[in-house]
């Protein structure tokens, strides 16, 4: 009869129990010091102190994609009409997009506006009204007659590499009001010329990277923040969020500093708080009528898409978000058909901005916003196509307002017909440079060390141009 042992071994010893347990013991204490570090390191969007005290807090830029006309709309040229139809008498560029022809005339009067009487054309008429909030940059330049160079370096101060947009800029710089919403947003972006790059943190830390809502290829009425409805329960989100967070920790202390997986971990804890506050500050069903109107928001209104995002981009400015941006997009370019097109984009644009200044103005919110309008270039005075201009990045007009800028004034100017910037000229690094003082940045020393060399977004160059605010 076979004798059974009835000693019993244990499959594993205390030692062996304690060694295979370490790890588990390293991930708590890691989860500790995750939490400790958490409760220590401010946000990356937490808000910073500025170099010096700011004119303006915040930035609404309203883009016009496609470069609107600056002989048409608030450069007037009356020398243009004189020599319609005759060559230019100067020296057209060495380097032209396509072939221009002889002179052509505007074919909009220009009519003084406020009590400033500064000039805007007909295109312009509600516009006209806020004259004395504009203060109107007549002598802009740049380097580039393509649009996608064009757009990436009045976005980002390079027409050439790959750099951080100005909004990533200035909240790297400042952070942002609401720790709710991100820092810098657009509305209804572009997806052509630049597409992404024009609002991307490049090298940045990513919690610096624009927020899209929505895009040019659908109606600012379906714009939306994506996947902003909840899919669960807001306990059985943080608890997911934090073993998340344990298991991307775990992996950052293993691997070291990585800058992808650290502003992927900040997105998810920003798109859970975005959750609670982005669709009531998105929702403009929310404002009274008459304000909706006075936008020119209304089903089957031309001004209806245009509409949207101005008055969002007021509501986000209320809620403290730093940089907006809304788009027009593609249709300011008209190497044909200037007449017909640039009066349907002005009809689209003209109430909603004006509604905007005024409604800022009304909420005692434009003394510390700048609104900046205006596009990647200008537009030849000589013509292309019968009725049309070509690209012109040697001279374009731009307008600010609010945020401390002198309003009801004209800075610079170009030549007889408007072909080049020729007195106070100001260049994008200018314009950038400037921008940057007004929210109470030095553009010199907003610098971020990459690559082994100190970037910032104006390369080495950019002067103030002090004279529109002093």
């Amino acid at each position: 009869m076979p004798t059974f042992c009835n000693t019993f071994t244990p499959a594993l010893s205390r030692r062996d129990v304690l060694r295979l347990s370490a790890n588990g013991f390293g991930l708590l204490a890691l989860a500790d010091v995750l939490r400790a570090n958490e409760a220590k390191a401010p946000s990356a969007l937490a808000v910073k102190r500025p170099h010096f005290e700011p004119r303006a807090k915040r930035v609404i830029f309203l883009f016009m994609h496609g470069g609107p006309s600056q002989v048409d709309t608030f450069d007037p040229k009356p020398m243009l009409k004189r020599h319609h139809g005759q060559p230019y008498p100067g020296q057209k560029p060495r380097v032209q997009f396509a072939a221009t022809g002889n002179l052509l005339q505007s074919p909009w009067e220009f009519r003084p506006g406020g009590q400033s009487g500064i000039q805007v054309s007909d295109l312009f008429p509600e516009v006209r009204k806020r004259a004395d909030d504009l203060c109107v940059i007549r002598s802009v330049h740049a380097d580039n007659s393509a649009h996608g160079g064009a757009l990436l370096q009045l976005h980002t101060g390079s027409d050439t590499f790959v750099r951080p947009s100005i909004g990533s800029w200035v909240t790297y710089g400042l952070g942002s009001e609401n720790q709710n919403l991100p820092g810098f947003i657009t509305l209804c972006p572009t997806l052509g010329h630049g597409g992404l790059q024009n609002w991307s943190s490049a090298f940045l830390p990513a919690a610096y990277q624009g927020t899209p809502i929505g895009h040019s290829g659908i109606p600012a009425k379906q714009a939306t923040v994506k996947d902003i409805t909840p899919a669960a329960a807001p306990d059985l989100q943080r608890m997911q969020l934090d073993l998340l967070k344990q298991m991307n920790g775990a992996h950052l202390a293993q691997s070291g500093p990585d800058a992808a997986l650290e502003g992927r971990i900040g997105s998810f804890e920003l798109a859970f708080r975005m959750q609670a506050e982005a669709p009531a500050v998105t929702d403009i069903s929310k404002e009274p009528l008459k304000t909706r109107e006075m936008y020119g928001i209304g089903d089957g209104r031309p001004t209806d898409n245009f509409g949207r995002q101005c008055l969002t981009a007021r509501r986000l400015a209320e809620a403290g978000v730093r940089f907006i941006q809304c788009t027009h997009s593609y249709k300011w370019d008209q190497h044909g058909n200037l007449k017909k097109d640039h009066t349907k984009n002005a009809l689209e644009v003209d109430q909603p901005i004006a509604a905007l200044l005024a409604d800022l103005k009304q909420r005692d919110l434009l003394k510390d916003t700048l609104v900046w309008w205006g596009g990647e270039f200008g537009r030849t005075p000589a013509a292309q196509g019968g009725d049309g201009r070509d690209h012109n990045p040697h001279a374009f007009s731009m307008w600010l307002a609010g945020g401390g800028v002198n309003g009801g004034t004209v800075h610079g100017a170009t030549d007889d017909f408007g072909y080049y910037a020729v007195d106070k000229k100001v260049h994008m690094h200018d314009l950038h440079a400037t921008i940057l003082h007004l929210l109470g940045l030095d553009h010199e020393k907003l610098t971020f060390r990459h690559a082994g060399r100190d970037f910032r977004l104006t390369d080495v160059k950019g002067t103030v141009v002090r004279e529109i605010f002093e």
